[in-house]
C-alpha cells in the first residue's frame, strides 16, 4: 500500500509458524532497514494466529531488498513466502442467507 506524499510499503508475509511473534518479524525485516509495524492476523473467534501477518515499512528500497532477500528464506522452520501486500478488495454486501427471516 503506497500512501500519498509518503513511500510505505505494505508488505505480505505467509507461511508463518503459529508461534510467530510481531516482534521477532521486527527483528528479522529491521536487519534490512526501519520497520513501522508488524501485525500477526488472527482468528478472531480463537484469537490463534492464521499464518500471515503485514510487516509496514517506511522505504520503498528497504522494503523491495526485505522482499528479495526473505522470499523463500526459513523463518521459525518454515519457508515464508514475502512480497507487497495487493490492496484490499472491495466486496460486495452479503446477501441475507435465512430465506425464512426478513
Amino acid at each position: 500500500m503506497y500512501v500519498l506524499g509518503d513511500a510505505q510499503v505494505n508488505i505480505f508475509v505467509g507461511n508463518l509458524s503459529y508461534s510467530s511473534t510481531e516482534q521477532q518479524l521486527e527483528e528479522l525485516f529491521g536487519r534490512y532497514g526501519k520497520v513501522d509495524s508488524a501485525r500477526i492476523i488472527s482468528d478472531r473467534n480463537t484469537r490463534r494466529s492464521r499464518g500471515f501477518a503485514f510487516v509496514e515499512m517506511p522505504d520503498d528500497n528497504e522494503a523491495k531488498s526485505a522482499i528479495e532477500a526473505l522470499n523463500g528464506s526459513s523463518f521459525g522452520g518454515r519457508e515464508i513466502k514475502v512480497n507487497e501486500a495487493r490492496p484490499k478488495e472491495e466486496f460486495a454486501p452479503r446477501r441475507n442467507r435465512n430465506r425464512y427471516r426478513q
